[in-house]
């Protein structure tokens, strides 16, 4: 399992390929040795490529525009082949799905290109937020009915740990639940301040990390952990993201 770094959490750095460049170096220099694109600017595949390859970092995720999966498949493919990418995300359901009339057109959408990228041998990824747990009439959550319409052969889940925690459910339970869906997982921890729920740096919250790394350790099918952190709060997203590599990294070794 490779630690790496989703690029969100620096996404006012990686707008020009200048920058980008200068944000990969650091992160190298922090010892991740993956990342995952989101958020960044208008930079060309190849550009994206060689600025990671130069670093040593390889490109294990994207998230891409969904808009864009549904209307150009094959354009998504061709940059995530340039790129050496297994894994293609959608960062959020479009808000039109999230309803019990319209979660069933997810899949109905979707799975024409999900099903070209596993021909390709690429992988759609879903990252859930919290909303994914909301009940629908007769019981079932919206995470539920997306799994049930999407087979793990063609779709994974990039598990975020604080939305799963937000969401009130049992982060460990559902890396048990969804380990044959979850290649990549975000490291996201949470924080309080009185009653506000925060993000925050890898250790610097109240989530089990040390039994979250165990436990993707033990089921050996997690390939990327990617941290993020949205949010830093007007501290360095750079000063935030060394400081979850150093909690995380040596419990990864240990582990």
């Amino acid at each position: 399992m490779l630690l790496g770094a989703q690029t969100y959490t620096i996404r006012t750095y990686t707008q020009s390929a200048k920058d980008f460049a200068r944000s990969m170096e650091r992160l190298a220099d922090m010892g991740y040795t993956a990342v995952q694109l989101s958020a960044i600017g208008d930079i060309p595949a190849r550009d994206l490529r060689s600025i990671c390859d130069d670093n040593g970092l390889k490109i294990a995720l994207t998230h891409t525009n969904p808009d864009k999966i549904l209307r150009d498949p094959e354009a998504v493919l061709r940059d995530h082949e340039i790129m050496d990418c297994p894994y293609i995300g959608i960062g959020a359901m479009p808000e039109r799905y999230r309803s019990a009339e319209w979660i069933s057109c997810f899949a109905e959408d979707f799975t024409p290109a999900a099903e070209l990228f596993a021909r390709e041998g690429r992988r759609l990824m879903y990252h859930n937020h919290n909303f994914e747990w909301e009940r629908l009439p007769g019981g079932r959550t919206l995470l539920e009915a997306l799994l049930s319409d999407m087979p793990a052969s063609i779709m994974g889940v990039t598990l975020d740990t604080y939305w799963v925690q937000a969401a009130g459910a049992d982060v460990l339970e559902w890396i048990e639940k969804l380990q044959d869906r979850i290649p990549c997982v975000h490291f996201k921890d949470m924080a309080v301040q009185g009653f506000e729920q925060r993000m925050a740096a890898i250790g610097d919250g109240n989530l089990p990390f040390d039994r979250i790394i165990a436990l993707l350790q033990k089921l050996g099918k997690t390939e990327y952990a990617l941290v993020e952190q949205d949010n830093c709060y007007g501290e360095s997203p750079f000063a935030c993201l060394k400081r979850s590599h150093d909690f995380c990294a040596p419990r990864m070794k240990e582990a």
